[in-house]
């Protein structure tokens, strides 16, 4: 296919770029993702707008906050926040979902902003020739087909997973994103960046056009905080989760005083476990059941016809995140 590549010197130009298209324009940093996307014919703009090119500082790095949080540029690589010693140490979860995520050489090119943006990974939206609901197309070929890697819960005509493993610990740990608009910079919590089929269904995030993800910060830790992130897949590497769970705990003495835990491989954004955290809050630690904690993270599944492993394999991974977390806590 034939596009232009557009290399915009600031954030004001690369926003007016992606905004004058009609929404035909796409932002590429890595290209991991958008690349196999034009390769495969899944997507096709008619320009690229490179981000790599803008030297604003705000879209690189890792630096400390005002207030004790920690600040991820959207051009920061998952290998570098992999390495980060402040965040292996403050945010473990995340840590964690980085280092394990796709293969060395992905972690190396792939950005944060370019993992949280990914496309859906189901069968029927990469295939070339197949037009499904989110591609514009007039049914779904997962209902009936094959629904093995699809969610369990939240879909709504379609029934994708979102990809990202760093948005699911970024989800747990509280962290909030900002986006270059028009009028500047403005801040959500990551919670509300996702949307669903249920709201949109061509697309996975609330950008519009001519807005850019810029940054991402985490909150600083509560005292007594702590977090994990475990992910099952098929391969011990290069591969997407199955189920993961990003869970973050704060205690207080003996007692869960707050608790966050959130599934992906489960869902079409990431999915918080709201009864789960429930029966944790305010708990103490000698009267929690971890077992007890993952029966409760999805409490009524819908799964496809070949996809209701997932209910039971969510059920373990909170149960071994929760119990992972209670085992150093004081009695």
């Amino acid at each position: 296919m034939t596009f232009r590549l557009l290399r915009p010197t600031s954030l004001a130009e690369a926003s007016t770029l992606l905004a004058s298209d009609g929404g035909a324009a796409a932002a590429i940093a890595g290209g991991t993702d958008l690349l196999s996307e034009i390769r495969n014919g899944t997507a096709a703009p008619d320009t690229l707008v490179a981000l790599d090119s803008i030297a604003d500082g705000a879209l690189h790095g890792i630096s400390d906050t005002a207030d004790g949080g920690r600040r991820i540029g959207a051009l920061t690589t998952i290998a570098d926040i992999a390495a980060d010693a402040a965040i292996r140490t403050r945010y473990a979860a995340l840590a964690q979902a980085a280092a394990g995520l796709a293969t060395p050489q992905v972690r190396n090119l792939g950005t944060l902003g370019g993992n949280l943006n990914q496309r859906p990974r189901c069968w029927y939206y990469r295939h070339p020739l197949t037009v499904c609901l989110k591609r514009g197309g007039d049914r779904c070929y997962a209902v009936p087909g094959v629904g093995k890697y699809l969610c369990i819960t939240g879909g709504d005509r379609c029934f994708i997973v979102h990809p990202s493993d760093t948005a699911v610990a970024l989800a747990a740990l509280g962290a909030s994103v900002d986006i270059a608009t028009a009028g500047g910079i403005r801040t959500v919590p990551i919670a509300d960046y996702f949307t669903g089929p249920d709201v949109d269904l061509m697309r996975e995030n609330i950008l519009q056009p001519g807005e850019l993800l810029t940054a991402v910060t985490l909150p600083p830790p509560s005292d007594g905080q702590r977090s994990i992130y475990l992910k099952a897949r098929e391969r011990e590497s290069g591969d997407f989760a199955l189920v993961s769970v990003a869970a973050a705990l704060t205690l207080a003495g003996a007692t869960v005083q707050q608790a966050s835990i959130v599934l992906g491989g489960v869902a079409p954004i990431p999915y918080r476990a709201a009864a789960t955290e429930a029966y944790l809050h305010n708990r103490r630690v000698s009267q929690i059941s971890a077992e007890q904690a993952g029966a409760q993270a999805i409490p009524n599944p819908r799964p496809l016809p070949d996809n209701a492993y997932k209910a039971p394999m969510a059920a373990n991974l909170v149960n071994r995140a929760v119990g992972t977390l209670l085992a150093a806590a004081p009695p």
